[in-house]
């Protein structure tokens, strides 16, 4: 068994139970917020208690929060809402961009105006060995990104970054991806080239795509499936995005496979839009209520479910 941190503290990775590999508890712009947004701190944390508490008695137990720098990582925050709840939060750090690092590292790195290692390695390691900020609290696993404009210079130093954090200390990592692109396979070959243990790497969004041979072809390259989008029906239904797990499924990659709706119990990043009239089914209860019963009535066995909740994500934790 192998130690995971929570937001509440250290668990065995055998106690972790059902688990949603992609969620978010609040993502907003910290600094947009604090100059612009008429906020009630109390109100957000006590509708994330609500939305977690109910996600608990539906039968998850755990959930990864891959919210990082660039995402509006803070954790006093999620200290509040994770003691009022009985639902495991699991912590990441890294950091999100699809182009340029934050100018605090823009002049400071390999090649640049202050020529030195690169310091976001540095700051990924301390949030897995020794805690983020004072509070207290690790991250367990490490987060970046790649989207639709590709391997930028910015998103390709962080990548190279989280890989290096990834092999010094042995933490996993989650890489959000657009699987139109498949950018997923360009992050295999960075990742790889960093040294990193493929079998220890989501391919986050990998279900946005029904191109079997793809997702095969990332699978078999040894990562997990981050089939994690379930709700987002702009870009592809909750049938489209189960026919392809029952497909996987049948082909033998069950022990590939992991599942989330990369939900929000709060999120900012669309104004004034009706999320919910939107997209009715984005939300956490989606998958116990929906999803999993339509994949036992297409033939995935109980023990197929229990492989992608339970037996992966302890897996890629305990590689």
């Amino acid at each position: 068994m192998t130690e995971v941190w929570t937001v509440r503290g250290p668990v065995d990775s055998g106690e972790l139970g059902n688990v949603l590999v992609h969620e978010h508890v609040v993502v907003v712009g910290e600094e947009f917020r604090q100059n612009y947004v008429d906020w009630d701190e109390q109100a957000v944390v006590d509708a994330a208690v609500a939305q977690l508490t109910e996600l608990k008695g539906l039968g998850i137990d755990t959930i990864l929060d891959p919210t990082v720098l660039g995402l509006g990582r803070y954790i006093p925050r999620i200290q509040k809402i994770a003691a009022r709840t009985d639902l495991n939060i699991v912590p990441a750090t890294g950091l999100y961009t699809y182009n340029d690092v934050p100018f605090q590292f823009h002049y400071t790195g390999p090649g640049l105006m202050f020529d030195m290692p690169d310091p976001l390695v540095d700051l990924f390691v301390k949030d897995l060995t020794e805690g983020i900020a004072d509070t207290g609290v690790r991250a367990a696993f490490l987060k970046c990104a790649i989207e639709e404009p590709g391997l930028m210079p910015g998103v390709e130093r962080v990548m190279r970054a989280v890989g290096r954090a990834s092999v010094r200390t042995g933490a996993p990592i989650t890489v959000h991806t657009n699987a139109h692109t498949e950018s997923g396979l360009v992050a295999q070959r960075v990742l790889a080239e960093e040294g990193v243990d493929l079998t220890r790497v989501v391919i986050g969004h990998a279900g946005d795509s029904t191109d079997l041979d793809h997702l095969m072809r990332l699978a078999d390259a040894g990562s997990f499936l981050g089939m994690d989008r379930f709700g987002v029906e702009a870009v592809l239904s909750t049938e489209e995005r189960v026919d392809t797990i029952v497909e996987l499924v049948r082909r033998g990659y069950t022990d590939r496979i992991t599942i989330s709706h990369d939900a929000a119990c709060h999120i900012d990043w669309f104004g004034a839009v009706d999320r919910a009239a939107l997209a009715p089914r984005w939300n956490f209860r989606h998958i116990s209520e929906d999803v999993l019963p339509a994949l036992l009535a297409k033939g995935v066995s109980k023990d197929d479910v229990d492989t992608i909740l339970r037996v992966n994500p302890r897996r890629y934790f305990e590689g």
